[in-house]
């Protein structure tokens, strides 16, 4: 993966920002991104979009790939980290990129400032390395879904841990204070402390392993499992209190395996006091010590939880009240939708009715008969119902359907009779003298207004289509190929108009 360098990250114009938007935009239902469908995304001419491609292929933003059916481009982890901190930078959130303080297997750790000058942690997903690849089949993130890019993964991984952030530091747990994210970058506070995993002294054991013991209970009370608790997700502050970090795999205390998770927290901690500072304790919390009082997992929609557990626990939680009657509530809804909806036909049956005019005067006299049969008023409320008008408007355009195929039938056979007639002049000698006939018979077939009015739209249509052209020429190929399109156009056009002779 290689560290982030962000040096060509002010040199990069709004027109590349807009190309890598368009690559990522495409990625949605595509592997690799066509050149042509980038221009059209970016809504750029395709011969700058050419240029601007090669720039950012040299410095590794995007690459270019050949694939089975097509070639294409795709969007680079450095392409889509120049697309967050474009964004975080926008916001005024980060105004400066330090150094790079931690690696992990899904994530990179740097240092940034903000405006103000106030050291920030940045993280950065980096899911889908070698050796973190069994992600898929760990978490849902992709759900139902079978083919998924990681840098959506990275996204949605991003996004979770934010979330699960913010809610826990909203209810006081010693965690980061959450300040901002986007795609699958996450802006928290930085931490003055180490890694659990460094220290090697503790002035009080004992105290450290009941407070982390009791964290993982705290948590198992408010819905939700860790997942990782171990020593190099634990961050030891200055003044000795533990703060947690890293929380995209947490899960729900309903999960299906959540008993698994909980004692493998429990065991990692246990592991390592007995590992690193020869404390063993025969004091450890078990799942049955969990009693739901809060219900984070519901919130944030963790892993494991179904509609119907949300639907029990909000009830079992009494933030809402169990009814045995939702079904005849239902019930009632869908009738009273049902006569909304009825009542809306009627009322546009009769707007209909009154905005057909003189054009359809059978429909209107037809339906004035029906009404006076009816003994009913012309009032929405009063009006007969739309399956008669409906009938109505069938009858009619069968009608319509029958006069066009009786006209067509006719211009058939006026067509054959000119075919006839003009084989027969064609073998006598009055041929010449035939040619007003045909003329007329021509004439009677297709009008002249007719063939005025396709000749000024087609006319219309290829001035249109050349202003539009004109407007998008840009960039230096396109004004090549807009130059060699002119000549070819004057040249086709002069040896049309017989200026050039040959003989």
């Amino acid at each position: 993966m290689g560290k982030l360098d962000v040096t060509n990250l002010r040199l990069l114009s709004r027109e590349d920002f807009r190309v890598l938007t368009a690559i990522e935009m495409g990625m949605k239902n595509h592997e690799l991104v066509p050149a042509i469908l980038v221009a059209q995304i970016a809504n750029l001419c395709h011969g700058g979009v050419h240029k601007i491609l090669r720039e950012l292929s040299k410095h590794k933003l995007v690459s270019y790939e050949r694939g089975k059916h097509y070639d294409g481009y795709r969007l680079t982890n450095a392409g889509y980290d120049y697309l967050a901190l474009k964004v975080l930078t926008s916001r005024s959130v980060v105004s400066s990129f330090g150094s790079q303080i931690g690696v992990g297997k899904e994530s990179n750790i740097y240092v940034v400032a903000n405006e103000e000058g106030k050291m920030l942690c940045l993280k950065l997903h980096r899911l889908g390395r070698t050796c973190f690849r069994n992600i898929k089949e760990k978490r849902d993130y992709h759900q139902h879904r079978k083919s998924m890019s990681w840098l959506y993964l990275s996204r949605i991984s991003a996004t979770r841990e934010f979330a699960y952030m913010k809610a826990l530091k909203d209810r006081g747990f010693p965690v980061p204070e959450p300040i901002d994210f986007n795609r699958h970058c996450v802006i928290m506070d930085l931490i003055d402390g180490v890694p659990l995993c460094n220290v090697s002294e503790v002035p009080n054991v004992e105290g450290l392993y009941d407070e982390l013991m009791d964290l993982i209970v705290k948590l198992g009370n408010h819905g939700v499992i860790h997942g990782d608790f171990n020593e190099f997700n634990i961050m030891i502050s200055d003044d000795g209190k533990p703060i947690l970090i890293d929380f995209p795999q947490m899960v729900s205390t309903e999960h299906t395996n959540a008993e698994y998770f909980f004692e493998r927290d429990v065991s990692c901690i246990r592991n390592f006091f007995k590992r690193r500072f020869g404390y063993e304790s025969e004091l450890y919390p078990s799942f049955k010590d969990i009693s739901r009082e809060d219900c984070i997992d519901i919130e944030i929609k963790a892993s494991g939880l179904t509609k119907q557990m949300e639907k029990d626990l909000l009830v079992e939680m009494g933030v809402v009240e169990k009814n045995d009657n939702d079904n005849d509530q239902n019930e009632e809804v869908i009738e009273k939708l049902n006569e909304n909806i009825e009542s809306l036909r009627e009322e546009v049956d009769w707007m209909v009715v009154k905005d057909l005019g003189p054009e359809n005067s059978k429909i209107t006299n037809r339906f004035d008969k029906l009404s006076q049969d009816n003994l009913t008023l012309k009032t929405p409320e009063n009006i007969i119902h739309s399956d008669k008008f409906n009938q109505l408007l069938l009858e009619e355009k069968k009608e319509e359907l029958r006069d066009e195929e009786d006209d067509k039938s006719s211009t058939i056979r006026e067509m054959s009779n000119l075919s006839l007639s003009n084989e027969r002049n064609c073998d006598s000698e009055s041929f010449y003298d035939d040619r007003s006939v045909r003329s007329a018979s021509t004439a009677a077939t297709i009008a002249p207004e007719v063939i005025k009015r396709r000749v000024r739209q087609s006319l219309e249509k290829r001035e249109r289509h050349g202003q539009s052209r004109r407007i998008l020429a840009k960039g230096e190929a396109s004004a090549t190929t807009r130059v060699r399109r002119e000549n070819r156009d004057t040249i086709k056009q002069s040896t049309d108009g017989g200026m050039w002779s040959w003989d």
